[in-house]
């Protein structure tokens, strides 16, 4: 009896770690930073136009909501969810990718590039 109780404790400690460690390598293999053409073509021609429609019937739907989320208090959650939510899949995310924001990549290339031409100059004065 007491050899069964041992063995359902080790098989609940086994699938409590298994449990743990699975989001996270679920969260490490669906981010994609650098789609392959496919993917940003897909993204152009499918979900782009998806997600311009949703803002747009987002945006009205939340105009006919207004009174009443006004009054329940909620204005800035119904914004949130029926247009900024939509708006910042469509607008914001890199062409392709699955995760929505800012990437800055292009920013960070001007910078090197600024410094670079800032070195070459120096280095031409010298």
């Amino acid at each position: 009896m007491l050899a069964q109780v041992s063995q359902v404790k080790r098989q609940i400690a086994l699938l409590l770690v298994a449990l743990m460690l699975a989001p996270s390598g679920f969260a490490q293999s669906s981010i994609d930073e650098k789609p392959n053409g496919f993917a940003m073509a897909g993204d152009l021609v499918v979900a782009r136009p998806i997600g311009l429609v949703m803002t747009a019937v987002g945006g009205a739907a939340f105009i006919v909501s207004l009174p009443f989320t006004a009054l329940a208090g909620s204005v800035s959650e119904s914004a949130e969810s029926l247009v900024l939510g939509p708006a910042k899949e469509t607008f914001v995310r890199c062409l392709g990718c699955r995760v929505s924001g800012y990437s800055y990549k292009d920013v960070e290339r001007r910078r090197q590039r600024k410094e670079e031409n800032a070195e070459e100059a120096a280095a031409q004065e010298q």
